[in-house]
């Protein structure tokens, strides 16, 4: 039996320590060269509802059309989860939604019911940009363009509009805030354009809006099926619409670093597009999914999930290419 003096005296039971404990009692490191270093730098500005550590604004606004005609490969996921990455990192971005589908404004928790004002409104009634964009409620510094149902036809109400490819183009660049040095601080840092997986009049204003095209790829078998079209499309854009368009970004999605397969693909994809792929491989992850049925991004719902982190870094990588660029 033991004594009263001895149980008084002995030190408590072990408990070992948890990732939360650790999160806890390290403080902010100024070492953030790798992924753990920078995993326990966000988890701590995320629970103290601090701001993660800005990065250099580029020199003038980013417009950036998200695309691929093939369904399934993480557009709107990547839209909406780099754009609420990019906010954190101290940019100012709006995302347009030009899918019918509207899963954009939904996982931004937007309003984007019919009567709605919308991207509906800014491409066939030429509203003004500013007149249809919303504040996202969940994450400072992201403003929304939603799109409702009423967008659906909009390809065939334009058919008839002069210069109906153009219309895009002159919303944004007739907004305020989007420009260089003249616009002042206000300005839009990057303008993400959210698109439908198809190559229709919805896809092809987006791109001769954009200066810059962001491709998602999943890293499985048919990845690159179908690519060769919207490669070519965008050649036809940059020869008769938009000479200033330019692929500047690959996105792996999907990645699955435990199948040959992946990889497989991954290598693939960097052979044929080089430093246009980011090194940052988005991996297959539940809480990536389960976000929008929240009416959230990843980058909220689970800040210190593998998704997250990795949209973050992929976000780092974006922002550092600006600066060099």
């Amino acid at each position: 039996m033991v004594s009263r003096e001895t149980a008084e005296g002995a030190a408590a039971p072990y408990r070992p320590r948890t990732a939360a404990d650790l999160a806890e009692a390290t403080p902010p490191s100024n070492d953030t060269t790798t992924p753990l270093a920078r995993a326990v730098e966000a988890s701590l500005l995320v629970r103290d509802g601090a701001r993660r550590m800005a990065m250099p604004r580029p020199a003038r606004t980013r417009v950036m059309v998200v695309a691929n005609q093939k369904g399934g490969v993480g557009k709107t996921t990547s839209t909406v989860n780099l754009g609420a990455a990019l906010a954190q990192l101290g940019q100012r971005v709006l995302i347009i939604d030009l899918d019918p589908q509207g899963n954009a404004s939904t996982a931004l928790n937007i309003e984007h019911r019919r009567g709605t004002p919308s991207t509906y409104d800014l491409l066939v009634d030429g509203a003004p940009l500013a007149d249809v964009l919303q504040p996202c409620p969940e994450v400072e510094g992201l403003d929304v363009v939603p799109a409702t149902i009423d967008l659906a036809g909009a390809e065939i109400e334009l058919v008839s509009v002069v210069a109906r490819e153009n219309r895009l183009n002159k919303a944004i660049s007739a907004h305020p805030g989007v420009g260089g040095p003249e616009v002042g601080e206000d300005r839009y840092d990057y303008v993400l354009v959210d698109c439908p997986p198809s190559l229709g009049l919805l896809t092809l204003n987006a791109l001769v809006a954009a200066h810059e095209m962001l491709i998602p790829i999943q890293a499985e078998y048919y990845a690159l099926e179908g690519l060769g079209q919207l490669l070519e499309t965008v050649e036809m854009v940059k020869k008769h619409l938009n000479p200033e368009l330019r692929i500047s970004t690959i996105l792996v999605t999907m990645y699955d670093g435990r199948t040959r397969l992946a990889a497989g693909v991954a290598e693939e994809v960097r052979s044929h597009f080089g430093e246009q792929v980011l090194k940052t491989m988005i991996p297959r992850s539940v809480r990536v999914s389960e976000a929008p049925s929240y009416a959230q991004t990843v980058m909220t719902y689970d800040p210190g999930s593998p998704g997250a982190m990795a949209y973050l870094e992929a976000a780092r990588e974006i922002t550092q290419r600006a600066v060099r660029s």
